[in-house]
């Protein structure tokens, strides 16, 4: 059979996911048409009709997207023109719920017979669970990686399914045979520039006070998103006046990299899932413009921003949050785990232990099943 599916996806992550889920709706349905936005891995796709648009897409917080209120509204506006002249069977959501709800309620009132399909539960948990009747009012299927977030959506009428976290097969495919380095500590900044802009001076600081303390040489490890973030890594070290070989900034694979040092500071999202599948010891910085930090504390009622932390119900991982992030704190948190064995064996086993609350590989392939079951009634 063939179908048509109009697919958005606005960040790196949603663009991984989107493209793994793409390629399993093709092995599940057969001829599938895709047209719509996400990243280079949806766009790279054989006969996909998918802009790339993350780059300029992937933006973080309240007052950055204000900022930016008439690029988005024009990006807007024209995809629901291409949804209402195209008619989809499926229009797929993945994560990137900003744009996404505002996007789905717009749809169903213009498209009433378009499917809407959620990939990625939008964390309204988190922040605002008022909004979880409207969703169900403009969604045919949400599609859950966590089991907690299921009747959430399911009290509200909504036909719900936990598939488990896409991560665990991307993570699984990338997972190497190798032992830790002793002394060296892997740097994660995030993958986007604003993000890094922030995030990784601080470690850079985190750097300098580490060689200031410590008599025995700790070297660090970093990995870039893109090479344009890697350009700008780039800059920011050599402004930093480091000496050469202290810190090494390669391109991509961070995965791999979260497997082979012994320590990592890890700024707030889904790389914090990605280290705590591999059982690399962290803690989790985040920083943000102070607006933007003010009025998400107002928002979010929980007492934890990381998602590992959400997922265990208690601090398992250490975060240091807007003042707390600088570079004496995280020092102290590294010296700590630097030289205790102990309690980097301790938080290694905690972490593989939330982690695997996960799910099981197979993802995509179930997700894909779900989603089957909309246009083949």
């Amino acid at each position: 059979m063939s179908c048509s599916v109009y697919v958005v996806a606005g960040e790196v992550s949603g663009d991984t996911h989107g493209a793994e889920l793409m390629e399993a709706l093709q092995l599940e349905l057969g001829a599938v048409e895709f047209r719509g936005l996400g990243g280079k891995a949806m766009a790279g796709l054989a006969e996909a009709g998918v802009s790339d648009w993350v780059d300029e897409a992937a933006v973080v917080g309240f007052i950055e997207v204000i900022r930016r209120y008439g690029w988005f509204k024009e990006r807007f506006d024209r995809v629901l023109r291409e949804i209402r002249d195209w008619k989809p069977e499926i229009l797929l959501l993945v994560d990137y719920p900003g744009f996404n709800l505002r996007l789905a309620k717009q749809v169903k009132e213009f498209c009433p017979e378009t499917k809407i399909v959620h990939y990625v539960a939008p964390q309204v948990w988190a922040w605002n669970q008022r909004r979880i009747p409207q969703i169900a009012a403009s969604h045919d299927l949400m599609l859950c990686l966590f089991p907690f977030e299921v009747p959430l959506f399911q009290r509200a009428g909504l036909k719900t399914s936990w598939v488990g976290h896409p991560l665990v097969d991307e993570l699984e495919e990338k997972r190497i045979s190798a032992s830790r380095e002793d002394g060296v500590v892997g740097l994660f900044p995030g993958s986007r520039r604003k993000e890094v802009s922030r995030i990784f001076p601080l470690m850079l600081e985190t750097v300098k006070v580490m060689r200031k303390r410590d008599e025995t040489p700790i070297r660090f490890r970093t990995a870039a998103a893109s090479e344009r973030v890697q350009v700008m890594m780039l800059d920011l070290l050599a402004q930093s006046e480091i000496p050469e070989g202290v810190v090494e900034i390669q391109l991509g694979e961070s995965q791999r990299l979260m497997q082979q040092v012994s320590l990592g500071v890890v700024a707030s999202g889904t790389a914090t899932l990605e280290a705590a599948y591999y059982g690399l010891p962290y803690c989790l910085v985040y920083r943000v413009a102070w607006p933007t930090f003010l009025m998400a504390r107002h928002l979010i009622k929980l007492p934890h921003i990381g998602l590992i932390n959400i997922l265990a119900g208690r601090e398992v991982v250490s975060e240091f949050i807007q003042n707390d992030a600088n570079s004496y704190e995280v020092a102290g948190w590294l010296g700590r785990f630097l030289e205790d064995e102990y309690l980097r064996d301790r938080l290694h086993r905690e972490l593989l232990e939330e982690a695997s609350k996960l799910g099981e590989t197979g993802v995509h392939r179930r997700a894909a099943e779900e989603i089957s079951k909309l246009v083949t009634k």
